[in-house]
């Protein structure tokens, strides 16, 4: 739009050339010299090459990290946004089971750990697995087990160098009456995560807490959007307790729990009307309209196609850092943009009565060689300062 104000702006200016050193007695020579260098110096390359360069190098910086941006006008608005959504399962948290707590009673709680993975070493359980995983990763060897036995609905149960020991729901222990003695493990469950019981015989020796594992990633990036000055929210189905505990560990600004999945865009359009702009981070099917509701919808690469066929840019990688890194490259994009059209509009301003002939009593007089050497030095100056964008 600017290039084409440009070029009528150039052809009047132009023709005002001409006739007005023609009215002032001047030879047509002298006035077509003048025009033209006026028509020369403000041919419109760098004006109208001041956003599509930029917008080349943004696309391709984009697309080198991983960040692939399907709607380019929603790019654009990623600048104005004011508050990022994220869906939790998936997205903040790997949306598998991990240790987070292990209360020791009697013994330490790498033992207590080391015994609750011997049991469940043959489980397919989420549960099993996870304390399985957790022991590996603090490389604890884990013990040979004899007699090993399910128990329906409670947990498993094996022996240990002779010893009889037990891995036990809450269930178990409210039926054999063994009390929680420990504070702690009340207070993890009341954080909303999953506890189970080691028992020596009928001795509780501690209890393990799992929750879903929040991503190592997740932490960095709501203090990198945060930084920037947008408020970070999530939703979730989960409950109360576990939605506030995540929120808490991550240093969510709010979040919404017990959310149905009807419920996300309706949820979405709620924080839409405090007159905010909202980005909507999500990568499943569930999250979908909520991806559409949003000013912005990002979707995890890792997600389903009908979340990523529903976002404006999706992020390759399963790390929620990139949402920054996005929102980032966005804001750069629009200043490198603001930096070139002001260039590119203030030479106009300077140029075109410089080449019309204003300072001419003075002796300054543009030849139509040099008015299109001082154009091309304008455009050299726009492309330049988009490669800069890479540094940004």
């Amino acid at each position: 739009r600017a290039a084409f104000w440009l070029t009528l702006i150039s052809i009047a200016a132009g023709t005002t050339t001409l006739v007005v050193w023609l009215l002032l007695g001047k030879d047509f020579a002298f006035a077509l010299e003048r025009t033209v260098t006026v028509m020369v110096i403000t041919c419109p390359h760098a004006l109208g090459l001041a956003v599509p360069l930029v917008v080349a190098v943004s696309t391709a910086l984009s697309a080198r990290s991983g960040l692939l941006i399907r709607d380019r006008s929603a790019f654009e608005r990623a600048k104005d946004l004011q508050v990022v959504i994220f869906d939790k399962t998936g997205t903040l948290t790997e949306g598998r089971f991990g240790v987070t707590d292990v209360v020791a009673l009697n013994g330490s709680s790498e033992e207590i750990l080391r015994i609750a993975a011997s049991l469940e070493r043959g489980s397919e359980h989420p549960i099993a697995a996870g304390i399985r995983e957790s022991a590996e990763e603090k490389g604890l060897e884990l013990l040979p087990v004899e007699d090993f036995r399910a128990i329906p609905g409670k947990g498993v149960e094996g022996r240990i160098n002779g010893h009889l020991y037990r891995v036990v729901s809450p269930g178990y222990l409210k039926e054999q009456n063994i009390p929680w003695p420990s504070p702690e493990v009340q207070r993890l469950a009341a954080q909303g995560k999953t506890v189970v019981f080691v028992l020596q015989e009928q001795r509780l020796l501690g209890a393990v807490a799992l929750a879903d594992r929040i991503r190592p990633e997740s932490r960095e990036a709501v203090a990198r959007l945060k930084s920037m000055g947008l408020q970070v929210m999530m939703l979730t189905g989960d409950a109360e307790a576990v939605a506030r505990w995540v929120a808490q560990e991550l240093g969510l600004d709010e979040y919404f729990a017990e959310v149905l999945p009807h419920e996300k865009a309706i949820k979405v359009q709620e924080v839409q009307k405090r007159g905010l702009v909202v980005a909507m981070v999500g990568d499943g099917v569930n999250d979908a309209p909520a991806l559409v509701q949003a000013d912005v919808g990002i979707a995890i690469g890792a997600g389903t196609d009908v979340a990523v066929e529903s976002a404006d840019i999706v992020l390759v990688r399963n790390d929620p850092r990139d949402v920054a890194a996005i929102l980032g490259l966005s804001r750069a994009t629009y200043r490198k943009m603001q930096e070139n059209l002001a260039w590119a509009t203030g030479y106009n301003l300077f140029a075109i009565p410089l080449a019309a002939g204003v300072l001419y009593k003075l002796g300054v007089l543009l030849s139509p060689a040099l008015g299109a050497l001082l154009m091309s030095l304008s455009t050299v100056i726009v492309a330049l300062n988009a490669q800069r964008l890479r540094r940004a």
